[in-house]
């Protein structure tokens, strides 16, 4: 089926075929946020399982996010070059692998390797949005993309939930990766005998080498800040680290530009029109992940420790609860207030909802009533913000660069992630209550002022930019 077919609704096989497709791409989102958020209630009971700190257990979350970086713009490239159904179909395949690794790991390394494959599934998202919008007529891809956006926030509180269900009867992390294996394969089944590429790839060869240099900068980087606090910051090993991230980020920056078909096209990361979606979603990835790696902890600390609920793995997925409800609820009329306010606005609206959130726990989180408005004000944000981002990073690109400007975009996102996650453990550790290892009250409500700060950030430049295009137009 060709994408002017696609284009053109009317039929009533057609309108079966579009909502199959958007069912099948919504299904797979789910299950990609599901594993994103699955092992977060997870982190405390690790520490104790292998016998780890919290830095090392934070690389089980980070290690995933790790991969999303790396994979998600090659994976969207190659969906551009040679079909985006057949990178989505690998893509999942991945992440059913990496819950087969994860069901079957016995040490750190194991379930760490597991989650890295996992996390190169989080391609899934740019190549379903590239999908959506080269194949679904122009008045339905603001709709879809907020249709699949609230599956994506939904798997993300469902994937809490479960972990908390399954931890409540059994102290082993294994049943909760067979679930998400599971859940991997019924996708694979779904998007197989469903979704339609709009039209052939564009060909060409991927940029390996490319791929390779941005893993080792980002390896490098994200050691150096969760290991800062054993190793000294101020070591030979630190330094070392710091020094080799920032070598190779700038031998993979002159790579990408002497390349005629590199990994990333740096217009699309740092060009006028895509920068400021770029900077918006780096700023609300780093809030986002951060504050969910947070929260779970928090949850479950003692209140002895002079914070804390003592709550269970499954009161971690509770208190999601309202982020779910209001973020389907918010994701459904993404669509339509994008198309009224445009994209920048609306993600300047999200992300302020997320700053208001975030806000609100930072100075009241002395009871679970406070997260849980805190969660449902999120929950508006998220809803609202990812749709935003979705369109915001496709607006301007023609059909066969969509895959991996949505890419680009994830992958800024998964960077923020990645560096929050390590930057919040860091400041764990570093600020801890006298004669114990435990992290003091202050460590945390430092760690949700600075996320707060990135949501603000995000709204910031969200609208900025929707200013500057009001002022063009």
């Amino acid at each position: 089926m060709t994408g002017t077919t696609l284009a053109e609704p009317g039929t009533t096989r057609q309108g079966r075929h579009l909502w199959l497709t958007l069912v099948a791409l919504s299904m797979a989102g789910m299950v990609v946020s599901v594993q994103q958020t699955v092992v977060i209630p997870l982190l405390p009971r690790l520490m104790a399982t292998f016998g780890a700190s919290v830095a090392e257990v934070t690389w089980v979350f980070t290690a995933s996010l790790l991969a999303a970086a790396v994979a998600t713009p090659l994976l969207s490239r190659l969906g551009d070059m040679y079909g985006k159904k057949r990178m989505i179909l690998f893509t999942v395949g991945l992440l059913v692998l990496g819950s087969v690794v994860c069901a079957l790991s016995d040490t750190l390394s194991v379930l760490i390797a597991g989650r890295a494959l996992q996390g190169a599934s989080a391609a899934l998202i740019p190549l379903a949005i590239g999908m959506i919008k080269d194949g679904f007529p122009p008045a339905r891809v603001m709709t879809a993309i907020g249709v699949v956006s609230a599956t994506m926030g939904v798997g993300g509180s469902l994937g809490m939930i479960v972990t908390g269900l399954i931890a409540d009867r059994t102290p082993s992390h294994h049943p909760v990766f067979w679930i998400t294996a599971g859940l991997g394969a019924a996708a694979v089944v779904l998007i197989a005998l469903s979704a339609r590429d709009a039209g052939p790839g564009t060909g060409g060869r991927p940029d390996l080498v490319g791929a390779a240099l941005l893993s080792v900068w980002l390896v490098c980087l994200l050691l150096a800040i969760s290991k800062g606090n054993d190793w000294g910051w101020g070591s030979g090993t630190v330094v070392g680290l710091f020094a080799g991230a920032a070598l190779f980020c700038a031998v993979w920056v002159v790579s990408q530009m002497r390349l005629r078909a590199p990994m990333i096209r740096l217009h699309l990361l740092v060009g006028p029109r895509s920068l400021p979606a770029n900077l918006a979603s780096l700023l609300l990835g780093f809030a986002m992940f951060g504050f969910f790696t947070l929260i779970s902890s928090f949850v479950q600390t003692p209140p002895s420790a002079g914070y804390g609920f003592g709550g269970s793995v499954l009161d971690v997925g509770i208190y999601a609860l309202p982020s779910t409800v209001t973020m389907l609820l918010a994701s459904f009329m993404a669509g339509r207030l994008s198309t009224r306010l445009g994209p920048a606005y609306s993600l300047a609206l999200g992300a302020a909802l997320c700053a208001a959130g975030f806000g609100w726990f930072t100075f009241f989180n002395d009871s679970v009533l406070h997260l849980i408005g805190s969660n449902a004000v999120q929950g508006l944000g998220f809803g609202v913000g990812y749709a935003a981002l979705g369109a915001l990073a496709v607006q301007h690109v023609p059909m066969d660069q969509s895959g991996i400007a949505s890419g680009i975009n994830s992958l800024v996102r998964s960077i923020g992630g990645s560096v929050s996650g390590a930057a919040t453990s860091a400041l764990l550790t570093s600020i801890t209550i006298a004669g114990t290892s435990v992290p003091s009250r202050d460590a945390y409500v430092i760690s949700f002022g600075i996320i707060t700060a990135s949501a603000v950030g995000s709204a910031a430049v969200a609208l900025v930019t929707g200013m500057r295009a009001r002022g063009l137009s």
